[in-house]
């Protein structure tokens, strides 16, 4: 249901930022606060992220105040604090769609608004693109700007760094913004900071730096010494040499939520020369004291009532997060040599519990996917048995240290891949469909796809306890109501299960699809085998279902491209067995976002899709 725009007077002046501009500046906190209260009603009507915005609002007004966009290019890292700028940038009466099938993308979307110049889903991406537009710019000579605003947990990522060492060594004209929201690098914010902002952006410094330079420019080693003093003169009261260092000026910290004094700031560094880095504080969940106090909890939420605090936990299963989690701090107390790494996800995998009851086994590495993987690489040499905890489209970012750094040297590291498979409302960015396809070509991997919470359990068990590199991978979400059973069995490799006995046809199911499988399988009389592992697969069971079926129908939540399915293709023509088999799983597409239940319906992997396609398969 779409918001009365008339209990916003000052917002429904501003549906677009042109309309903003023409505003007088006077009214921006005004506008502030209204965007601010109508991102609340609308978020809490319609689910969504929610904490990381409410702290972006007065840093959105203003930069959309002070650029001319969508000319000038604004970059969102990540699109978590892009709800206030959907709102100003015309999607203001979509915004209760956001997340849902056919409606608003969660993240900045380049088809779905000019205003948003680079697709976001995962962090880290701002700067190396904003240095790659700033560069166009220049040769485009029409004196476009380039902004690029990134958060504090964002910035942990080496992409940052790498792209911030090669902007400060080409020197383009371009704006990193430090979204600061953890009071990660600096308390210092206030009236004098403020002011020395104002200073240093302002052009009697631009000047008499510049100016410096030029007269400096022949005396090299004068020039380096005052260069050098002037490092240390800002260093004693601004946090920057590490930014200057890599050849930014920096400015700040400043007060992220005073919209005059960000106006005021950004207006003196619009101009700027070279590369710009403006550290501004912020707090996650301004406005609303419950996501102030928890932002945590607060990032993403369901519907819920802004009069009720806090938020109530719809009951539900428990997930396979959760019996990660479990299964970790049950392995630790077992063996003191398994380590536990993550790269920011302690919440979102399930491991809160075993991070505080195993303090000494846990390593939060930040967004640092590649090191993540590398890390565990060492503390396997080390005799050690590392558990890297990680989302599927996250691994993607490891890949090589997958290959090079785990897989070549046959370590063994175990992956316990989360989001498998479609993850529902963030998207295309976020859709766990390629790790079964990028694994299963790896030399030396064992990948496991359970069924069920029972099956996952005894596969992290299975591989904690193998001596080379495997991955267990399952679905975000509640499971399928298993209790696991305590105690811990290492299942064999590569050795797959009959669940149901059929005829003519047999479905050979990787993962949590069992269930659909399953129900499809009772309306066909077909057979199901929970094949348990997608590597190594289980050949003599697969020898036996085709020996003894018309039809082999495989069935993963994974691409159908290099997939599971595509494995048993492989070993069926390397073994001369012709036999129809189809393939059933993603298509070769990028999937929207939509519940977990409405995409498997519309992509016909649920029982009666299955069975659907089955009939026609057939029926050809």
């Amino acid at each position: 249901m779409t918001l009365d725009i008339s209990k916003y007077p000052h917002l429904a002046l501003a549906n677009t930022p042109d309309e903003l501009r023409l505003l007088p500046a006077e009214s921006l906190p005004a506008v502030c606060d209204e965007l601010r209260t109508y991102l609340l009603n609308s978020v809490s009507r319609s689910s969504g992220h929610f904490a990381s915005g409410l702290g972006a609002v007065e840093l959105t007004v203003a930069l959309h105040y002070v650029y001319n966009t969508p000319f000038d290019h604004l970059i969102w890292d990540v699109g978590h604090q892009a709800y206030p700028h959907k709102i100003l940038t015309g999607r203001r009466d979509q915004m209760p769609t956001i997340r849902q099938k056919g409606g608003l993308h969660p993240f900045p979307w380049r088809e779905e608004s000019e205003y948003d110049v680079l697709s976001v889903g995962h962090s880290s991406t701002s700067i190396s693109a904003g240095l790659g537009m700033a560069i166009a710019a220049a040769k485009e000579g029409q004196g476009r700007k380039v902004v690029s605003v990134i958060g504090d947990g964002a910035i942990t990522a080496g992409m940052a760094f790498e792209a911030m060492n090669h902007a400060g060594d080409i020197h383009p004209d371009m704006l990193v913004i430090l979204n600061d929201n953890e009071m990660s690098i600096s308390e210092n914010v206030g009236a004098l900071n403020n002011h020395l902002a104002r200073l240093l952006s302002g052009n009697l410094y631009t000047t008499i730096r510049e100016g410096g330079k030029k007269v400096l420019s022949g005396a090299p080693p004068l020039k380096e010494m005052v260069k050098r003093a002037e490092e240390h003169l800002k260093g004693m009261v601004v946090p920057g040499t590490m930014f200057e260092e890599l050849g930014f000026n920096y400015i700040g910290p400043i007060d992220g939520h005073d919209v005059e004094e960000l106006v005021k700031t950004l207006r003196n560094m619009r101009n700027l020369k070279g590369p710009q880095f403006l550290h501004i504080m912020t707090k996650k969940g301004r406005g609303y004291a419950p996501a102030e106090a928890d932002p945590i909890n607060y990032h993403a939420v369901p519907k819920f009532d802004l009069t009720q605090t806090p938020i109530p936990k719809a009951k539900s299963l428990p997930t396979f997060s959760n019996v990660f989690g479990d299964w970790l701090c049950d392995m630790a107390e077992l063996d003191e040599k398994l380590m536990a790494i993550t790269p920011a996800m302690r919440e979102g995998s399930g491991m809160v519990r075993f991070s505080k009851e195993f303090p000494d086994q846990y390593f939060d590495v930040a967004i640092a996917e590649q090191h993540a993987v590398t890390l565990a690489t060492g503390l396997a040499i080390g005799g050690y048995k590392p558990v890297v905890a990680i989302y599927s489209t996250f691994l993607q970012r490891g890949y090589d240290q997958l290959i090079h750094d785990v897989a070549i040297m046959d370590l063994p590291v175990m992956f316990a891949i989360d989001r498998g498979g479609l993850v529902g409302a963030d998207g295309q960015t976020h859709q766990g469909a390629f790790d079964l396809s990028f694994m299963r070509c790896i030399p030396n991997m064992v990948i496991m796809a359970p069924s069920d919470e029972n099956e996952c359990r005894q596969m992290l068990y299975t591989g904690h306890q193998h001596q080379g590199p495997s991955a267990v991978r399952y679905p975000r979400g509640s499971g399928t109501g298993v209790t696991p059973e305590r105690e811990m069995t290492a299942l064999p490799i590569g050795k797959g299960i009959i669940r149901r006995e059929g005829e003519k046809v047999a479905i050979l199911n990787f993962g949590t699809t069992l269930s659909y499988a399953l129900e499809a399988a009772e309306n066909l009389n077909a057979t199901v085998a929970d094949m348990r592992f997608v590597k190594p697969l289980d050949e003599a069971l697969i020898l036996e279902l085709a020996a003894n079926h018309d039809v082999l129908v495989t069935v993963e939540e994974n691409a159908i491209a290099g997939g599971a399915g595509s494995g048993v293709n492989e070993f069926l023509m390397k073994q001369k067995v012709l036999k129809p088999v189809l393939n059933l799983g993603l298509p070769d597409r990028f999937i929207e976002q939509g519940t977990q239940a409405e995409l498997h319906a519309a992509l016909d992997i649920d029982g009666p899709g299955i069975e659907k396609q089955i009939r026609a398969y057939m029926a050809d």
